[in-house]
């Protein structure tokens, strides 16, 4: 059984859905670095940096990020749809996932945290760091919109690794917004993603006001 580590509004919600559609047992472990809890100290001890989604495998490894969580489960499981069959095609699904964190979420992780990242800085710094920050996260959905295709963010009638990826990660920081205007046809792919009976049972889950 895998032991996910995660909380509501998190993006361990992407995992979940992944291990549903991979058809594998899991626990989920309540436990996020901004609240104690004892789901916390049992996630310090595997992983110092407390994040989550953090993943313990059936053989007690510990795997962590994100992407590489999507892509261990999309290759284990290869009937799952979370990874194209096509090596092309899966080289790109890889390729975007990466993007996703190395770029997008990195944007978040400095929207969310300025501080982290300039020292002293007063709060009219820290305000246009954040402003700065979400200019350039929505830029890189828009250049994310133009370079993956659809196919790749929807496996038949379920959305891929990528699609869980993009679907999660584009909820934060006024990215939908932003989308729903300067790429239309790409916001309306993700609310379809969102409509996928598992995806939308666990976006229930986490986001009962918004879901």
């Amino acid at each position: 059984m895998f032991t996910l580590f995660g909380t509501r509004g998190s993006g361990s919600a992407m995992v979940e859905v992944a291990l549903q559609l991979a058809q594998a047992e899991f626990r989920i472990v309540d436990a996020a670095s901004w609240e104690e809890s004892a789901g916390l100290e049992e996630l310090k001890k595997i992983n110092p940096l407390a994040q989550i989604p953090t993943l313990v495998l059936p053989d007690g490894s510990v795997l962590t990020e994100s992407a590489a969580i999507l892509m261990h489960l999309g290759l284990e499981y290869p009937a799952s749809g979370l990874l194209p069959q096509q090596a092309s095609a899966r080289a790109q699904a890889l390729r975007g996932l990466v993007y996703i964190a190395a770029n997008c979420y990195a944007a978040i992780g400095i929207v969310d945290f300025p501080q982290r990242w300039c020292t002293k800085a007063n709060e009219d710094e820290q305000q246009r760091i954040i402003a700065g920050s979400k200019q350039r996260l929505h830029h890189l959905w828009d250049v994310f919109a133009d370079t993956f295709p659809a196919n790749l963010l929807l496996d038949g009638m379920h959305p891929s690794a990528l699609g869980l990826m993009a679907t999660i990660v584009s909820r934060w920081s006024g990215s939908r917004v932003h989308l729903a205007t300067s790429r239309p046809a790409f916001s309306a792919l993700l609310l379809r993603l969102e409509q996928d009976p598992q995806l939308a049972a666990v976006m229930q889950r986490h986001w009962p006001a918004q879901a």
